[in-house]
């Protein structure tokens, strides 16, 4: 733990803490619904196999994906929008409040530069820069493809305030972030953010950033609600019922955001297939779909479009309206017309 990015780990005090929590067993989070994340000796030798020979898939892009010049103008503006930066870093403007979510915008996901999948697209961590002040940023979990050091060192003096799953605080404090400035939720809590409601929600996960210290913290998806718009990241997790649970406590969504990408027979349980995504988007009784997790990393065994490219079909077999921006584009969220998406992946 002596290397910056790995974060840190909950004190003491907020293990004693979380002793009491349903979702806390034997000095870990865990998952509510009976999951079986273990893997046997003939799955690793199936993953050992398919990292040497899925080599005919095209798990990255011959090109860097193209991006869209960022509208600094329409993020400005006082509509409600929505920006994304590939895999699930987005930047929500509602109610006139700027909000980053899970905002890795580094060339690897990774704690160290050698290893670890590396971005499509470089110099992502250059748009911080630009970026305007922002009132909060909200992490669903601790994993390196959503909490990223480098990003977090460049944008803290740009935050008003951290929004976090339990025990993620930890990082945070180590990098440098004060703890008034940071606030820690548990699955259902709800709490009033400058007028939006906002309530960490359930989903079906792991965490950790280094051998030892896994699930010490806490992952979920985030409700946002403002005064016209209502929002719904996923975080990323496997399919459940939690989903349905999500949409009669909170739905419907004006726009749900659910992860759908580096998924594997393997790790199922951890992660859902783009099919699975749209049906968790009827699920929570979302209006309007955006596939989350794909576009900017490598991280499974499958083409790197794939993930959206079935998703297009899902949505079109069940009638879901699904949008799919460049990266670097901004949608106004009140104004998000219900047409197919163009397959900006295939150019």
């Amino acid at each position: 733990m002596l290397h910056k990015p790995f974060g840190g780990n909950p004190s003491k005090q907020q293990r004693h803490a979380y002793e009491k929590l349903e979702n806390y067993q034997n000095g870990k989070f865990v998952n509510l619904a009976a999951i079986d994340s273990s893997m046997r000796f003939s799955d690793i030798l199936s993953m050992i196999k398919k990292s040497i020979f899925s080599g005919n898939e095209e798990r990255r892009p011959a090109q860097a994906p193209p991006l869209a010049d960022i509208d600094w103008d329409r993020i400005a503006s006082e509509r409600d929008s929505l920006t994304w930066f590939g895999h699930s870093a987005f930047l929500l403007s509602m109610d006139n409040k700027k909000i980053l979510i899970d905002p890795m915008l580094g060339n690897r996901a990774s704690p160290v530069s050698f290893a670890g999948g590396t971005r499509y697209n470089k110099n992502m961590l250059d748009i911080i820069q630009d970026l305007p002040p922002l009132d909060a940023v909200f992490l669903t979990h601790d994993h390196y493809d959503h909490l990223d050091f480098a990003s977090i060192s460049r944008l803290k003096n740009k935050v008003g305030h951290f929004l976090v799953p339990l025990g993620v605080s930890a990082h945070l404090i180590r990098w440098g972030i004060e703890r008034e400035k940071i606030t820690e939720l548990n699955w259902w809590d709800e709490i009033d953010f400058k007028g939006l409601t906002v309530a960490l929600t359930p989903s079906h996960h792991f965490s950790g950033r280094g051998a030892f210290n896994g699930n010490s913290t806490l992952w979920g998806g985030w409700v946002i609600l403002g005064k016209s718009t209502r929002f719904y990241i996923s975080g990323d997790g496997g399919y459940g019922d939690h989903f349905k649970q999500i949409g009669e406590k909170y739905g419907p969504f004006d726009i749900s955001l659910l992860e759908g990408g580096q998924y594997d027979d393997l790790w199922k349980w951890a992660h859902m297939t783009p099919e699975e995504s749209v049906q968790a988007h009827l699920d929570v009784k979302g209006k309007t779909m955006l596939l989350t997790h794909w576009g900017a990393f490598t991280l499974a065994f499958h083409s790197w479009k794939d993930p959206i490219e079935r998703a297009v079909l899902a949505a079109e077999q069940l009638g879901v309206h699904l949008t799919a921006p460049k990266i670097g584009e901004t949608l106004l969220l009140n104004d998000i017309q219900p047409q197919s998406p163009v397959a900006w992946w295939n150019r």
